[in-house]
């Protein structure tokens, strides 16, 4: 048995007999971009990498190579592309990389294949490369399956009423707050340091985005609300519950069909007999 879920860890014919199984196989997706000063540039990239490792864990899959770089920072969403360490890929390169690495999976075998992203502003446009790679796939007459899922779409309610008494700044102002600096306190404390963390307002942003950003909109920390309550209780609660959630609604959908007769037989290789 494979001692990791990891596919970077895997040598190539491990990950070949497990993609030949059936195992689905999941590509976290990130981004290289600022997280005030108290978290790391690699923020969105290490929490889909431990979501999806969760998930693979539970349903028998395989945790693809994380995709590193993500679409612009949205200024309402992210701070803003302006903002120094935030490094981002185009829309098209965006969609080019979806693309092709469904088709690469399919390639190798995989039949099930789930995009989990730690990135708000990806989405559109993995959804698009992923769409046309399954297009495509279809149309040769491939049985392939994707699914595409940003993991903060699974936190329930009640986790965030016990997380936040009452104080949740909305969605929309969760970047650099609370939930992504106490899953890093949970899962890598080390590259934390709360004692730089800028306990400000939440962002005011207007409901429209101007171009060129007006930088002074941004607050001073890069955040849009404060982390100042994160801690790794709350992180290790988030990230329990929100890969529960993800495997009871992902389970039934990537379970490994088990082989038929007539499959194992066509995958015995044959001997020539005198």
């Amino acid at each position: 048995m494979p001692t990791t879920v990891l596919m970077e860890e895997l040598d190539a014919f491990t990950y070949r007999d497990l993609v030949g199984s059936g195992a689905p196989v999941i590509v976290p997706v990130g981004a290289i971009e600022q997280h005030g000063p108290h978290l790391p540039l690699s923020t969105d990239v290490v929490l889909a990498k431990a979501m999806s490792r969760r998930l693979a864990e539970s349903v028998g899959g395989i945790v693809a190579a994380p995709v590193t770089y993500g679409y612009k920072s949205q200024q309402r969403s992210g701070g803003g592309n302006h903002l120094g360490g935030t490094t981002s890929l185009d829309a098209a390169t965006v969609i080019a990389i979806a693309r092709t690495l469904t088709l690469e999976l399919a390639r190798h075998g995989a039949t099930k294949v789930v995009f989990l992203n730690g990135h708000f502003e990806n989405y559109q446009f993995l959804y698009e490369g992923v769409e046309q790679a399954t297009a495509q796939l279809s149309q040769r007459g491939e049985d392939v399956s994707a699914i595409l899922l940003s993991y903060w779409d699974f936190v329930d309610e009640a986790t965030i009423e016990e997380i936040y008494r009452g104080t949740f700044p909305g969605w929309d102002v969760e970047h650099g707050g609370v939930l992504e600096t106490s899953l890093m306190l949970h899962l890598h404390p080390e590259l934390v340091h709360l004692d730089r963390v800028m306990d400000l307002p939440a962002a005011q942003l207007p409901r429209f985005d101007r171009l060129p950003v007006r930088p002074e909109l941004t607050p001073a920390s890069g955040c849009l609300s404060s982390a100042a309550s994160a801690s790794e209780e709350a992180g290790r609660l988030l990230l329990d519950r929100t890969s529960a959630a993800l495997t009871a609604a992902l389970g039934p959908e990537l379970a490994v069909r088990p082989q038929t007769p007539a499959e194992t037989l066509a995958q015995t290789p044959a001997f020539a007999t005198a």
